[in-house]
């Protein structure tokens, strides 16, 4: 009777059945690790490039391009989750929005979307559904960066933030329980957009305020140390953009991409030209990837109609004939928790103990992981100083390290002319996290112990979390 009643109040108030799915689903938050390793155990699945770059015959069309353009007639999504699942693959996650603006959802924030097309359906709507009917897991796709709404670097506005928000808070109230968000387009060498003019700290906490359970995952595995969780939770490489995880090494919760075609969207030669084959697909890549921690997403991208192509159909049989999901890929490492906030540390002032050569302090606050700053060889104890010139709060230190040429050292604050310890101890890993209680100093420094040898810092970073 109770189960009743509150179907009746819902139908009577008009709810969104789906939203209260979501919402009861992901009531109770699991932790990280577990998370992380749901994901790598899934090992496989489907990338969908669909949007107005389909009918432009380019990956990055023009941004101007008429929402008119879009209008798959056939659009069969249920097509698309059989064809998953001949592949033995585990989810599917579709391009809500691409660099490009256009949204393919009933979105209330913008124009440029389905609503202004001849087509009008939510092909999310569609997608989620399907891909839920046949057993399969959902993912969405979302970039920051948007070329129509002149979301780009040095243009952005208070208006952008509030869109980005509105439209990852539309995706992730209307359409259920969603495993994972995949974010491009931010700090990455194509959009140059930092996580300081589109707040990241703001924006993973609204995901996780929304869908508790919901990995927030962003493509930046250019930038970042491998051993590092840095504005994601889980690593992300794009291996077509040269962003290559180490089969041999990698540790971390992965995630990395390719497409079955010669590009990410559909274009007028896919129908004739070869796709990537099974064979190769599944034993030069899938399988040394999941042995490697690392999940591996295909991308299949629809053609105009909505429809994917015969040969990529046939190839995914293929997949799905020699390659058996064979669940988890055993037990990962933990990772802690991701460092999401702002790098105070950054271009600061800094001082050290003497450099060798030109290898100066400011290359350990550059942002840049690619140069290091490096301690002469007549110095047994090195140390390394950021100088904030006023009074600073913070909460985590970050060292990190091409090599963990070192393990053994303390950190201090200055604070009222006195140096006050926050840590001493040894960590032997290439990223040390250090996370303490907030304080508040004029400067922060590292002093390393187990010297006697030239040390290298490639950043030191500062931040201050909110937890």
């Amino acid at each position: 009777m109770l189960k009743k009643a509150i179907l009746g109040l819902v139908l009577i108030l008009g709810f969104n059945t789906t939203t209260l799915l979501a919402q009861d689903v992901n009531s109770k938050p699991l932790p990280l690790h577990q998370l992380q390793q749901q994901f790598v155990d899934l090992r496989f699945g489907m990338f969908i490039h669909f949007n107005i770059p389909t009918y432009a015959n380019a990956d990055w069309p023009d941004p101007d391009a008429p929402a008119s353009l879009f209008n798959p007639v056939d659009l069969d999504c249920d097509q698309w989750a059989k064809a998953a699942k001949a592949a033995n693959m585990t989810y599917g996650c579709i391009t809500t929005k691409h660099h490009s603006g256009f949204c393919i959802w009933d979105t209330k924030t913008t124009d440029y979307s389905i609503k202004s097309s001849p087509f009008k359906r939510d092909v999310v709507r569609e997608y989620v559904d399907a891909f839920r009917k046949n057993d399969l897991k959902v993912m969405l796709y979302y970039s920051i960066l948007d070329t129509h709404h002149k979301l780009r670097p040095n243009e952005i506005t208070p208006n952008h933030i509030d869109m980005v928000k509105k439209q990852i808070t539309e995706l992730l109230t209307n359409y259920g329980p969603i495993e994972a968000l995949v974010i491009d387009g931010w700090d990455a060498p194509w959009s140059r957009i930092t996580y300081d003019e589109i707040p990241f700290e703001e924006i993973y906490h609204l995901v996780k305020k929304l869908q508790p359970n919901c990995l927030l995952m962003d493509l930046n595995g250019a930038k970042y140390p491998a051993e590092g969780l840095y504005y994601t939770d889980i690593k992300t490489y794009e291996m077509g953009a040269g962003q290559q995880v180490s089969k041999e090494t990698n540790k971390m919760p992965a995630l990395a991409c390719l497409p079955i075609n010669t590009a990410w969207f559909w274009k007028t030669d896919f129908p004739q030209v070869p796709v990537k084959s099974a064979a190769k697909l599944v034993n030069e890549t899938l399988i040394p990837l999941n042995n490697a921690n690392c999940n591996f997403i295909l991308n299949v991208a629809p053609n105009r109609n909505g429809l994917i192509d015969e040969n990529a159909l046939a190839e995914l049989k293929e997949i799905g004939k020699i390659w058996k999901n064979e669940g988890s890929v055993g037990k990962i490492a933990e990772t802690g928790a991701p460092i999401i906030s702002s790098n105070l540390a950054k271009n600061k002032p800094s001082n050290s103990s003497w450099s060798d050569d030109y290898n100066i302090m400011d290359f350990a606050n550059d942002d840049n992981f690619r140069s290091s700053w490096v301690s002469n060889s007549e110095v047994k104890n090195p140390w390394y100083e950021i100088d904030f010139r006023k009074p600073t709060t913070f909460n985590t230190v970050v060292i990190a390290q091409n090599d963990a040429n070192f393990s053994n050292y303390t950190l201090e604050y200055y604070q009222n002319k006195t140096w006050k310890k926050v840590y001493d101890g040894e960590n032997s890993k290439k990223v040390k996290v250090n996370r303490f209680d907030k304080v508040t100093g004029e400067k922060v420094r590292v002093k390393i112990k187990d010297s006697g040898k030239q040390i290298t810092i490639s950043e030191f970073e500062v931040y201050n979390e909110k937890r």
